[in-house]
């Protein structure tokens, strides 16, 4: 293990992001509802901060070349078609656990939107049908919300699953795995502490927020190695924002955190479902430690 290069990397990442973030809080930012546009601002761009650290290991402190080390590369077409699709219907499915468990109800006629639409000073009359609203956020969360989406997203997968997750290979992937969910889920802390998918829960946020990195992180982790691709990591990541932050939290606006949708318990039980079988489909491939992975 290049022991230096991954306690390097830690370092200026959670340096650069935890500085800022700090600020933010003091400044009294807060990240729950409708996020101020400076706070937004400030959050795509940390979510480069991974990938600046990469940049400065690899060249600086532990020199390795960029490209080979770190699964720069897009391959196949294929996975990122299936992973549009079927990222989306996982989606579904937790949306739909927690409809049918009761722990959350579709508000069909968009009248908590309306309501904080009210509250911005949008004229009620200007409003399209909820029909429409819905639509048009379905096809945005599908079709150009990955890409935009994924073009952020690039900046922590290229750190997280192109610099920091090969290394830690050599623990074995149980232990690599849970090291990158949990390291990724503790980058999150101060979001979490300002509200951000947990609001009200600032603490026990913060450790479901590991939870749920760490299952999301199993399809990832899985992807990217499979295909030698942080790329492709960071437009799975992508994916999921897009439907994360899209229609579905329009649709169900009142739902426990903790419980629900897709930071609840159902979200997480839903991931890692997703993920033990992705681990299962590949677990005749073995990681070579060289950016790739062989069969037997």
């Amino acid at each position: 293990m290049n022991k230096r290069g991954i306690f390097s990397f830690l370092f200026i990442t959670f340096g650069i992001t935890y500085g800022v973030e700090t600020v933010m809080l003091l400044l009294g930012m807060r990240l729950d509802g409708i996020p101020m546009p400076a706070a937004q601002l400030m959050v795509a761009g940390l979510m480069w901060s991974p990938a600046l650290a990469t940049v400065i290991v690899t060249r600086w402190i532990s020199p390795e070349p960029l490209k080979n080390s770190t699964l720069l590369r897009l391959g196949s077409w294929r996975p990122y078609l299936y992973s549009a699709i079927y990222i989306p219907l996982l989606f579904f499915v937790v949306y739909l656990l927690t409809w049918l468990l009761g722990l959350g109800q579709p508000d069909w006629q968009l009248e908590h939107l309306m309501g904080q639409m009210a509250e911005w000073g949008a004229p009620a009359q200007e409003v399209p049908p909820p029909a429409v609203i819905l639509s048009l956020l379905l096809v945005t969360s599908l079709l150009p919300g990955p890409f935009i989406n994924g073009l952020a997203a690039f900046g922590e997968e290229w750190g997280w699953r192109g610099y920091l997750l090969p290394r830690l290979m050599p623990l074995g992937k149980r232990r690599a795995y849970l090291l990158v969910g949990v390291i990724w889920g503790m980058w999150h802390a101060p979001l979490v502490l300002m509200g951000f998918n947990y609001p009200g829960y600032p603490l026990l946020g913060v450790i479901f927020m590991c939870a749920l990195t760490t299952s999301i992180g199993l399809l990832i982790n899985e992807a990217a190695l499979s295909h030698s691709s942080s790329p492709l990591a960071g437009w799975m990541h992508g994916v999921f924002n897009s439907q994360a932050y899209g229609v579905w939290r329009i649709l169900f606006p009142q739902v426990n955190p903790l419980l629900g949708g897709m930071t609840g318990l159902v979200g997480i039980g839903v991931w890692a479902a997703a993920g033990w079988w992705a681990i299962r489909r590949n677990a005749g491939k073995g990681f070579t430690g060289n950016g790739g992975w062989s069969l037997g």
